[in-house]
């Protein structure tokens, strides 16, 4: 099969250019390809997760990624989407982000053989830039009138758009330019909110070079309301564990809505398309397995087999999918949660809660209790309730009286 297909059948496939050539090409051809990623935090989020899960498809059937961090582009910020502007980092930051970026990437694309991933970092060439140059070079095809209609400006302009950001979109074109002239790179990749500086790229390239170059778009994970997906009541969904636990990364998929379970398969695990069809095919309270199953593949890809287990177990535990799961009664006088392990049965004395608090085994809900003087958090004192669990099996449901 072309590698289209595939997309195309999953739901990825957004908006493309020129897609019967591109169709061909990718059938005759292995091709590489790019994806840009500004390092705007010191971790991917769930937004970033189907532009590389299009990455790990194309590697699969041949076509050689490259995943471009936008160590210049950084420093100005994509405007796309946005009603302000960025806030502006530091070169350090940016350099630490992308190090993280680079860590969590090798979890879902290989980096090895005869087509295995490049990085690359925009800030190689766009750092030492000559203003004057790149404006003779670069800036004389791009009409200023078309950029005005971009859909990536639109939001920006009834509170103004700078300058500064204005050139965004001439630095993400040069990009595709760069990675085509040194690695023959012909496909740019990414979200659906790059289209128009996506557009500009290929249109620079086949302008420039006499080149051929196209772009593709994937799909943006919305809800039934039409909002992005991967807000949490904690803020975004990030991949690294220690801005989002895997017990709330887990909880996330397995509370999607029903109408939404199939679409998160085929988009963000790599599960059979027969499989996914039958294990979606009921939406009354069978689906609640299907959620299950797609929290289990999705935490798996991103956290790992082992911690993906135990999210399972201890969400099983905690809303009773799993068997009867003890619940004791404690006055609301005592916060402690030393005193409250004692109560509960969890430990026999404050030594031995001491203890299983400093080796890491005691939580609450997701949260690990770091200090052995912690005390009750504040939104489980509002809501009356919170699971205890000490290690992988023990799980008390405290209930605040």
């Amino acid at each position: 099969m072309n590698v289209m297909d595939v997309l195309r059948e999953r739901g990825f496939i957004k908006q493309t250019v020129y897609e019967d050539e591109l169709y061909k090409m990718l059938d005759n051809e292995k091709v590489a390809f790019y994806v840009g990623f500004d390092p705007t935090a010191d971790s991917l989020h769930i937004g970033h997760y189907i532009p590389i899960m299009a990455m790990a498809w194309m590697q699969k059937f041949g076509h050689k990624p490259i995943a471009l961090f936008g160590g210049g582009t950084g420093m100005i910020g994509d405007p796309s989407g946005r009603s302000d502007m960025r806030q502006m980092m530091t070169r350090e930051t940016i350099d630490h982000n992308i190090e993280c970026f680079k860590n969590q990437m090798s979890r879902f694309i290989s980096f090895e053989g005869e087509n295995g991933a490049i990085i690359a970092n925009n800030a190689d060439w766009l750092l030492a830039l000559n203003y004057v140059d790149f404006l003779r070079e670069i800036g004389v095809h791009f009409s200023v009138n078309k950029m005005l209609t971009a859909e990536c400006f639109k939001q920006r302009m009834e509170k103004g758009l700078t300058f500064f950001e204005f050139n965004y979109m001439l630095m993400q074109g040069y990009d595709f330019l760069v990675l085509n002239r040194k690695y023959n790179c012909k496909l740019e990749v990414g979200g659906d909110d790059q289209w128009s500086n996506m557009l500009a790229g290929v249109d620079l390239i086949r302008r420039k070079e006499q080149k051929d170059a196209y772009c593709m778009t994937c799909t943006l994970l919305l809800n039934s309301e039409g909002k992005k997906m991967g807000k949490t009541q904690k803020g975004a969904l990030w991949l690294d564990e220690n801005k989002c636990s895997v017990y709330d990364f887990f909880q996330y998929f397995r509370n999607v809505e029903d109408c939404k379970v199939a679409e998160c398969m085929r988009l963000l695990t790599f599960m059979d398309m027969e499989e996914i069809a039958e294990l979606t095919k009921y939406q009354d309270e069978r689906i609640n397995a299907a959620k299950e199953r797609l929290a289990y593949e999705v935490t798996k890809l991103v956290h790992g087999e082992e911690k993906a287990a135990l999210a399972r177990e201890q969400a099983r535990a905690a809303f009773g999918g799993g068997g009867d799961m003890p619940s004791i009664e404690i006055s609301k006088e005592t916060t402690s949660i030393i005193d409250i392990m004692i109560e509960a049965g969890i430990a026999k004395s404050k030594g031995e809660a001491r203890r299983l608090i400093e080796g890491g085994g005691v939580s609450v809900g997701d949260e690990k209790v770091a200090s052995i003087y912690a005390e009750v958090p504040e939104n489980a004192k509002e809501s009356g309730e919170f699971i205890l669990h000490k290690g992988k099996k023990v799980h008390v449901k405290i209930l605040l009286k």
